[in-house]
Formats: C-alpha cells, structure tokens, sequence
C-alpha cells in the first residue's frame, strides 16, 4: 500500500493519478477535505480508501497502521504563503511532519516530504540544496518558516540519509483549482485571458527588471509526479532534493506561453504591486538541480511553452479539468 497524505491536494491527487498510471490502486488518501472543492481531484482517481489526517495519524500511534505500507508520500499542510496563524502551522506542517517521519523510520516505511523553495526567503543566499546552505536559510513567511523547520529537524535528527524533502518552486498544472489565490500564474491568466482578453502582471520596482521580467522556476505537474515516482522507487538516494527546472523564465514568459496556447497575440498590463510585497518579492528564483542529478535521477522536463500548451489545451479549455486515471 501506498500512503499519499494531501491525497487531495494539487500534488497528492496528481501523484495518485501517476500511481494510477503505473497501474497502482492500493493507496490510501489521508486529507481533510472541509468544504473545499479538492475532492474534485479524486474523482475518477483509484485508490483503497481515504482516512482524515488525525485518525490516519491515530491509527499509526496507536499500532494500527494498516497492513503492507510501503511508502508514505507526506503532501499533506498548508500550502497558504500567506497563513499568518502560527500556531496552526507548528502543528500542521511541522509537529505532524516529525510524529510521521519518527513512524516512517521506525517501521522501514519510504518516506517522501514535501518542503518549499519557499525556505529561501529573498534568495539571497542562492537557491542551493546542499546541507550547509540549508542551516542558514531565512524565510521570508510563516510558511517557509514551518518547512524550514522541518529539514532542520531531518538534519538534527540524522534523518536526512533515510528519507526524501523536496524544496518544490513553483508548480504548475491540473488539480490545483481548489487554492484560490494560491493558484498558479498560468491558471490566473488563462482565466483573465478568457474574462478580459488581458493578462496583468505587476511592475518591477528594481532596476535591473523590466516590467514583468522578474523570473521564477515553473515546473509542470507531470514532470513533477514523475520525479516523485522515482525517487519513491529508489530507497538509497536520500537527503534534502530541489524540484524544479533548473531554468528560470519570466513572468512574460509565462503569459505570453499562455496566449500562444490559446492562438491569440500577447495584451499584458503592468499594475502597481501592493505595498506590502514589494519589500518581501522574490525578483529571481531558480532551482539548483546538480545535487538531484548526481544521485542518478532522470531529470527531464517539459519547456514553459509545452507544458502550458498541454495545461490549457487538455484541461484548462475542457469541461472537466482534473487529472484522471484514464487521461
């Protein structure tokens, strides 16, 4: 069995639809579904059953985990840069995270952890995966702060060596509908293109950036859950992993991607970025993905334009937009 919390989620559905593409059904989905529309995300996905994340979290403290786990793909917090209660992020993304990782190691269960690319805060120390660059990292939100807390804790805790935590950028693709503000760019501008024919982007306040040409790592989905699956599969390659392209693109990349996938000329306007942001915006982020590489993952990735193309032509533009397990 393959344990996959945040099952519902952009990334957990999206892996249980890779599980599917692999022929594998016996996954269980640990979430809490509230009254959000991600259980959108599920439907026509295979697994065995779904458990509330605190029960799921029960049973394993309680001795009764359900038989024959083999991995554990922990994608399962709040993703929400801009969740300002603490409290609820100590215990959700970091307290639950270590009770699971002690459990994982313990039982010899394969353990895959989702941290951010969040954890760089400004950058400013490069974008470097290595341990050493690790300990020094500020983040920038409460957030980035709860994922950083983690590795830390991998790192103390001499953990690193027997699981996975990957510092994902900035992730792109179906399922991710239910985030609201946290949606990617790419899902925002289609969605703008389609209700005024334009794509706002916000100014640069920085010299050395035009407008729009501040620049981030997107990567797709796909590409994404592929990664994923091999390392799921690979128990001896261990440690603190980025997952992204390793190729920064700018935002009027990203739009203009999106235009060209829906055959229409580019119309960006740039607006004034809110006051709050500008001391705290990340003008460059790119993944470096030497240390990934090294320890014999494939590494391939769509472009922006392709993997834009894909998004909007298959399932943004379609009447049902979610990863299923016969897409």
């Amino acid at each position: 069995m393959i344990v996959v919390t945040g099952g519902a989620g952009f990334i957990g559905s999206a892996f249980v639809w890779k599980l599917n593409q692999e022929g594998i059904d016996d996954v269980l989905v640990v979430d809490e579904l509230g009254t959000s529309d991600k259980w959108r995300n599920l439907v026509g996905l295979r697994f065995a059953d779904y458990l509330p994340k605190e029960r799921f979290l029960k049973t394993l403290l309680e001795g009764r985990a359900p038989r024959g786990i083999q991995a554990i793909i922990h994608m399962g917090a709040c993703s929400a840069t801009t969740e300002r209660d603490a409290a609820y992020l100590m215990e959700n993304n970091y307290g639950y995270s270590c009770v699971l990782a002690e459990w994982a190691v313990e039982n010899n269960v394969r353990l895959v952890h989702a941290s951010s690319a969040a954890t760089y805060g400004d950058g400013a120390m490069g974008f470097c995966d290595d341990d050493a660059t690790t300990r020094r990292l500020r983040p920038l939100n409460m957030y980035g702060y709860s994922k950083q807390l983690f590795d830390l804790w991998a790192l103390r805790q001499g953990l690193t060596d027997r699981i996975v935590c990957l510092k994902f950028f900035n992730v792109y693709g179906p399922n991710e509908y239910h985030k609201d503000d946290m949606r990617s760019v790419v899902n925002k501008a289609f969605h703008q293109v389609k209700a005024a024919g334009r794509v706002q982007l916000f100014k640069s306040y920085r010299n050395e950036y035009g407008h729009g040409d501040q620049v981030r790592d997107f990567v797709y989905i796909k590409d994404v859950v592929e990664v994923m699956w091999r390392l799921m599969n690979a128990p001896r390659v261990n440690g603190i992993f980025n997952l992204g392209t390793g190729r920064a693109r700018s935002w009027n990349d990203l739009a203009r991607a999106v235009f060209a996938a829906l055959g229409l000329a580019p119309n960006i306007e740039y607006i004034e970025m809110p006051e709050a942001l500008r001391d705290r915006y990340q003008y460059f982020t790119e993944a470096r993905m030497e240390k990934l590489a090294a320890a014999g993952i494939p590494l391939t990735f769509h472009s922006l334009e392709d993997g834009v193309r894909d998004y909007v032509a298959n399932y943004l533009n379609t009447a049902w937009p979610h990863l299923t397990q016969s897409a």
